[in-house]
């Protein structure tokens, strides 16, 4: 079934005047979207050979396709027609192990990461799903930091190295695209990992919260990064883009408007594979079709054109036009970090859907008069709290809903909590300020507030009730509970009956995790598991006043798989 170009047959391909042809069709009543004269040699019948292209490289895949057609291949007397999609490769790899409506044979993805992804999912999948034959690259194109001359001179530019510390910085303006959705914020988020993650892969404290600096002004591309740029704002953020895309939108806009920078510690390379995929129920001759269009991709001529629109080779090599300073970029050899592994892949996806995912969460205080005891570095146990709350509280995005208990023994007779602040978005507004502000103000009150026993129990049975009321199926609902001690209000449930009773009442369809945080030693830390445990959720101990952020990052940072981590 090898392709030829000397085929006979019974349908033959016939060049018609296009305005004849439209004529024809016209008078048939029918509507024309849009039509390609072909000439070409007898065939009985054609064979599609579906192209899935990152939209970087399709302009050159598309090309590479006419001169493929104009040899007019054939498959055991069928003509090959190429189709060519261009589409994200985030898409593609979540539809390809299910699709099965006019699914892609080739794919050329910007990046492997992306071929990992789908491998792993349609391994998921079952025997329907695809085989995916990872080959090399066609082209590549290092990821790099990139802005407005104004924006990148901070940073240091025109030295064309920085750090990647810089994307993590608090006090520089950077903007991430989306990485679910776009391979520039993955592979940034890969880079960051590298900086910011365990040997295990699980993600540091300090992860989640630069992700959480960078996530609350996410963009779902990386062309509305340059948009700000090319609209002559020279204060927009930073971003990372790809090398060829700094210079394709310069060569765009007919002068520089963008320029970029290499990360000293290496980069990541965007790496163009070539993947094929294989379906048990694709067209008899397609593997041939495929075989004969990789050809066409691997050629000189195609080779050229990569080059031509600002790719590096396979290798990394860069065009001989820009081994200077050029269209914003420097051009020279860069160092090339490995590829995340699958595994790794995942655990950024995950990490970022944790932190993505909107909240609805009752954050519960306490005030017993033990708050008042020294951590170990001299700062009360009360403020240690408040200013870890304000820290996360700086994290979170308008979106998600928070509301603000305290607890102690007859707090507000006769219940043993309060409520400082209600449930809700923390951009809304709440009397002449917003609920942040509110919060914030609340927080700022709590040392005032100290005073009383640890109504540990009855406590934690509301602050449950209340979130499972109020369920919202839509966000991840949860009650974090940071106290010193153990329960002492001899008037309250004990700990054996609040188990009991936790347990008859959670719902699977409306969980409500209770993340409970031990402050200090004398903290119950056994209870405080149970209680954790039964509703799925977690406890932590925090000794030192540093732990407690730590722990209100890792516990944001697991919010996806709860109850179920």
């Amino acid at each position: 079934m090898s392709p030829s170009h000397q085929p006979t047959g019974f349908l033959k391909r016939v060049a018609l005047p296009v305005g004849a042809l439209l004529g024809v069709v016209a008078a048939a009543g029918v509507t024309v979207v849009a039509l390609r004269a072909t000439t070409g040699p007898d065939c009985r019948g054609t064979l599609p050979l579906k192209i899935a292209v990152a939209p970087a490289a399709e302009d050159v895949v598309r090309r590479a396709a006419d001169e493929y057609e104009a040899a007019q291949p054939t498959v055991d007397g069928r003509c090959v027609q190429v189709q060519i999609e261009a589409r994200n490769a985030a898409d593609v790899a979540e539809d390809l192990p299910t699709a099965q409506i006019n699914p892609p044979s080739l794919w050329v993805p910007d990046s492997s990461m992306w071929a990992s992804e789908a491998q792993r999912s349609a391994s998921e999948v079952g025997t329907d799903a695809p085989k995916l034959e990872v080959k090399e690259s066609l082209a590549t194109s290092p990821l790099v930091m990139a802005g407005s001359e104004g924006a990148m001179t901070a940073l240091g530019w025109p030295v064309t190295t920085v750090s990647w510390q810089k994307v993590v910085d608090p006090s520089v303006s950077v903007t991430l695209s989306d990485p679910t959705l776009a391979t520039e914020g993955l592979a940034t988020l890969a880079v960051i990992r590298g900086l910011l993650g365990n040997p295990d892969g699980t993600p540091k404290p300090e992860l989640i919260g630069a992700l959480y600096r960078v996530g609350r002004t996410a963009l779902p591309s990386v062309r509305d990064a340059f948009s700000e740029v090319e609209q002559g704002a020279e204060n927009a953020p930073v971003f990372t883009t790809t090398e060829q895309s700094v210079i394709a939108a310069n060569r765009e806009s007919g002068t520089r408007r963008v320029v970029a920078s290499y990360a000293q510690e290496g980069t990541i390379n965007f790496d163009y594979p070539l993947v094929r995929v294989v379906r048990q129920s694709e067209a008899l001759g397609t593997g041939s079709a495929a075989a004969s269009f990789e050809e066409a991709l691997r050629s000189a001529q195609t080779r050229q054109r990569f080059t031509d629109a600002g790719f590096r080779d396979a290798d990394g090599n860069p065009p001989q036009n820009i081994a200077e300073e050029h269209d914003g970029v420097g051009g020279g050899r860069v160092t090339v970090l490995p590829q995340p592994e699958p595994d790794q892949v995942s655990e950024l996806l995950r990490t970022w859907g944790a932190i993505s995912l909107d909240s609805r969460m009752l954050a519960v205080l306490d005030v017993s008069g033990s708050m008042t005891d020294p951590m170990p570095d001299g700062e009360t146990r009360i403020a240690v709290a408040r200013d870890a709350a304000l820290t996360a509280l700086a994290l979170l995005p308008d979106t998600t809903q928070i509301g603000l208990w305290v607890f102690s023994t007859d707090k507000n007779p006769p219940d043993d909590w309060r409520e400082l602040v209600p449930l809700g978005p923390l951009g809304e507004p709440l009397g002449a300020v917003t609920r942040r502000n509110a919060l914030q103000q609340g927080a700022v009150q709590l040392p005032a507030l100290v005073g009383g026993g640890t109504a540990l129990n009855d406590t934690a049975l509301a602050a449950f009730r209340s979130m499972k009321t109020g369920h919202d199926p839509t966000k991840v609902n949860s009650v974090v509970l940071i106290t010193d001690g153990k329960n002492d209000d001899v008037s309250s449930i004990d700990t054996a009956t609040l188990i009991r009773t936790l347990r008859s009442e959670s719902d699977p369809a409306k969980p409500v995790p209770l993340i409970m945080v031990g402050l200090g030693p004398e903290a119950d830390m056994s209870a405080l598991q149970q209680i954790a445990t039964t509703t799925g959720g977690k406890a932590y101990q925090a000794l030192a006043p540093e732990d407690i952020q730590t722990v209100l990052l890792d516990a944001i940072g697991q919010r996806r798989c709860r109850p179920n981590c």
